[in-house]
């Protein structure tokens, strides 16, 4: 029988490439350790890696499977710097902290690869990503932009496009401008995590999939995480659910919220397809961002259906198929072979959010849609706090997130209107 994920709608073509993914046991009694990890992505799983090999007990609990949530469904662009342009950091907090944000990114970036080199992990990385306008107005912050990137914050990688290198680059004539970042490029996201989970174990991290949390409490210096069939009493705690917290710890719920997001792969396109013949990976300057690439046998991966409510999408691949035929007419038959989905973690502002939510307990998370890298190395860090060095940590948990308006009751519909808003916008 095929596995279906009980928490993200349709099977991933992840899921169908990604070669063995092991199971792990559910935690069965009390434990004791250093750390207590709740949630199994790539923040969570790169925490418990990092933690492990410098020697620390650690215990980590997921409530599904190891990869079912964004972590292993996402679109799989790393990108450059942190979700908000580097020029955009500068505006809000001055040049300094903004390159120190940048060096910081790039740095994730680093380490990624690095790190899926050293522990043998195959990714499937292909350098290049374009970021494209489907406005014409919207052109000439693209040129500024790799300008900026090139002499203020040190990065040539950029290059701006005009509308024809655009439409040659990207086989369709349905943007006006964009910029191309050859330092950057895309991966298979499930094999990175089911890879970082095998490092993790290896290590001596303790993992456990199929134990949801029930409750997490701090008195008395200690942690104590309750689940169905057992506690796990540790000195810190690292909270890694991103969108998938629910109630589970209030902070964490009032800041980051879970949207829905969703993707497509069509049948393979051939050798003589004119759809990104340079295999970059592309986003684009909606508000509801169109996010798309092609996998390595030469399908198109395509996302770009968002959804703020709470309810699961009804068919996926007409949705996806509609979107594609607005970029590629030629495709407007195209067979859709995976339509999948999942919900991940966004701020008020889109930049991640960490926090220290109770004594001894430092939740992370809301990523924005730039989380492939981000989490990876938020995870890093957080190893880092916890032998001793938090100036790191302290660059992102001192990033200004409100909270989002409207309390438990009226945040999600308050959302839901002001974010179809900006979808209309992006229409006109």
């Amino acid at each position: 029988m095929t596995y279906q994920s009980p928490i993200s709608p349709g099977r991933s073509w992840y899921e169908d490439t990604a070669g063995a993914r092991p199971d792990y046991p559910a935690l069965d009694g009390d434990r004791a350790c250093d750390v207590v990890i709740v949630g199994g992505g790539f923040t969570g799983l790169s925490a418990a890696t990092h933690l492990a090999k410098a020697g620390t007990n650690v215990v980590l609990v997921e409530a599904h499977r190891f990869g079912d949530g964004a972590s292993g469904r996402n679109g799989g662009q790393l990108g450059t710097g942190q979700r908000a342009w580097a020029e955009e950091l500068e505006a809000e907090y001055g040049f300094s902290r903004a390159r120190a944000l940048f060096d910081l990114a790039e740095e994730a970036k680093a380490h990624l690869l690095e790190f899926a080199q050293a522990n043998a992990i195959d990714i499937d990385y292909r350098p290049g990503q374009m970021s494209v306008a489907h406005k014409p107005r919207y052109v000439d912050a693209y040129r500024k932009h790799a300008e900026l990137m090139a002499g203020r914050f040190g990065y040539p990688h950029i290059a701006f496009m005009d509308r024809q290198e655009t439409a040659e680059r990207l086989g369709s004539q349905a943007f006006f401008g964009g910029v191309r970042d050859t330092g950057t490029g895309h991966i298979h996201p499930l094999k990175l995590v089911v890879g970082t989970a095998r490092v993790a174990a290896g290590a001596g991290a303790h993992l456990f999939e199929n134990t949801p949390v029930t409750g997490i409490s701090s008195s008395g210096g200690k942690v104590r995480v309750t689940t169905p069939r057992g506690t796990v009493t540790a000195d810190k705690c690292l909270v890694a659910v991103n969108a998938y917290g629910g109630t589970l710890e209030p902070v964490s719920a009032a800041h980051v919220m879970p949207i829905g997001s969703f993707i497509g792969a069509t049948v393979p396109l051939g050798a003589d397809s004119p759809v990104l013949p340079g295999w970059e990976a592309v986003d684009d300057s909606r508000f509801v961002v169109r996010y798309f690439r092609k996998a390595p046998d030469g399908r198109l991966l395509f996302g770009g259906r968002e959804i703020y409510a709470v309810n699961d999408p009804k068919d996926i691949h007409i949705h996806i198929r509609r979107q594609i035929a607005e970029i590629y007419p030629q495709l407007k038959d195209v067979e859709i072979t995976h339509g999948w989905g999942g919900y991940v973690g966004i701020t008020l502002p889109r930049k991640p959010f960490v926090r220290e939510v109770m004594p001894n307990v430092i939740s992370a998370g809301g990523y924005s849609g730039h989380g492939v890298m981000l989490s990876n190395f938020v995870g890093k860090l957080y190893a880092e706090t916890v032998s001793g060095n938090r100036d790191r940590l302290k660059l992102i948990e001192d990033l200004k997130i409100p909270p989002f308006p409207g309390g438990r009751r009226l945040r999600a519909p308050l959302l839901f209107l002001a974010l179809n808003w900006y979808a209309l916008r992006d229409r006109l």
